[in-house]
């Protein structure tokens, strides 16, 4: 089984020095700016035929295998679970503090438990917290009953939520994760549903680097050893049944990087603990991110035919981050494709362009240039004159 693997580029001019059979390549650089040697190997010979390892800021997967199969996901599912749960508090449609009638279903559920019991009070936040940090399989269905009227109703949300994050290779059936032969999800779908947790809800993934919760005087501990561990580690969830095997998705930052990990169908806690280690060492040790340029900065101004004040000024309709191979930065090439023949009126945020960010074939970033205000009509004489010279 091979795995994905990066390759460093040798700028023109300059001989590739490829050891045959190892698993690194020696790249010299092309000026004294870059006269140095960069090492870049391939990921760990991990177990895992099913990983996936990824920048959370700007969505470059580092490396993978099986990344897109159709796997069980296990208690991974209550990411889901808790990122409806987080969306729905942003809305209003449920309180933190509301109370959760706990039904005979979710009291009976089995596997990992919160221990919450019928008659017994308990909040939509209490919930959370057992999803979160005690995996509870009666706390998420619990939390689906309440938010969604019934457990099958909210698994209609999920995959709506799913669908709209392009979670392509994912199917809910509960929201606990119990096995069900329709409920599956890939490494690389679970990556991209972690890194909208940490992008939108910053606050509330501050639950998952908690390492313990009780309730109804019951203490227990986070599963995610990793916590416990590497202090840069701040979540995120685990996931074991006896089909799915044991799973993981880590994350954590070092020096403002951050990386996803997610290692599926392990033998033992010990291994994908210590997969998942080794793949964000890797990321950490081999590459680095920076932003290239924010949101609604201004790169410059185009021409606007028959426009109050000739041009408009332009920028990124998001902010853009781009991963590299440490060393690699001096020799991204940007470039800004502009539409031509651009006329009046034009509203703030019209894509005008593109802009684009080429390390390599693997290494491209692109994004969307957008006008930063609105670009109104001259007056009749503006638009006459311009009008002629555009004739010419």
């Amino acid at each position: 089984m091979s795995a994905r693997h990066t390759l460093s580029v040798a700028p023109k001019g300059r001989k590739l020095a490829l050891c045959v059979g190892a698993a690194f390549l020696l790249v010299s650089a092309a000026s004294a700016q870059e006269d140095r040697v960069f090492i870049v190997p391939q990921p760990p010979d991990i177990t895992s035929e099913n990983y996936i390892l990824m920048d959370s800021l700007s969505g470059k997967v580092l490396a993978g295998r099986g990344e897109h199969a159709h796997v069980e996901p296990a208690s991974i599912t209550k990411l889901m679970t808790s990122y409806i749960a987080y969306k729905a508090l942003r809305s209003g449609q449920i309180s933190a503090d509301d109370p959760v009638e706990v039904s005979e279903k979710a009291w009976h559920t089995g596997g990992s438990r919160m221990f919450i019991e019928p008659g017994r009070p308990v909040t939509v936040e209490q919930l959370i917290s057992g999803i979160v940090i005690q995996s509870g399989n009666d706390a998420s269905v619990a939390l689906a009953e309440f938010i969604a009227g019934s457990e099958e109703a909210f698994a209609q949300i999920m995959n709506i939520e799913a669908k709209r994050l392009g979670m392509t290779n994912t199917n809910f059936v509960n929201s606990s994760g119990w096995p069900h032969p329709e409920q599956y999800m890939s490494a690389a779908d679970i990556a991209t549903l972690t890194r909208a947790i940490i992008r939108e809800f910053p606050t509330h993934y501050k639950t998952y680097s908690e390492r313990q919760y009780t309730y109804n005087d019951i203490t227990q501990h986070n599963r995610n050893t990793l916590l416990r561990r590497d202090p840069g580690i701040d979540g995120v969830k685990t996931g074991y049944t006896e089909s799915a095997g044991y799973c993981m998705v880590a994350s954590g930052t070092r020096n403002g990087m951050r990386l996803i990990a997610v290692v599926l169908k392990t033998e033992n806690d010990k291994r994908r603990t210590e997969e998942s280690l080794a793949m964000l060492n890797f990321g950490f040790r081999f590459y680095a991110t920076k932003l290239l340029h924010r949101k609604h900065e201004p790169l410059d101004q185009v021409r606007v035919w028959g426009s109050r004040d000739k041009f408009t000024s332009f920028g990124l309709d998001r902010d853009l981050y781009v991963t590299l191979p440490k060393g690699g930065e001096s020799r991204l090439k940007v470039e800004r494709k502009l539409l031509e023949d651009l006329k009046a009126p034009l509203v703030a945020g019209s894509k005008i362009g593109e802009l684009s960010a080429h390390y390599d074939d693997r290494f491209s970033y692109k994004a969307s240039l957008v006008t930063l205000d609105d670009t109104p009509q001259g007056n009749w004489m503006r638009r006459f004159t311009d009008a002629v010279v555009r004739m010419f």
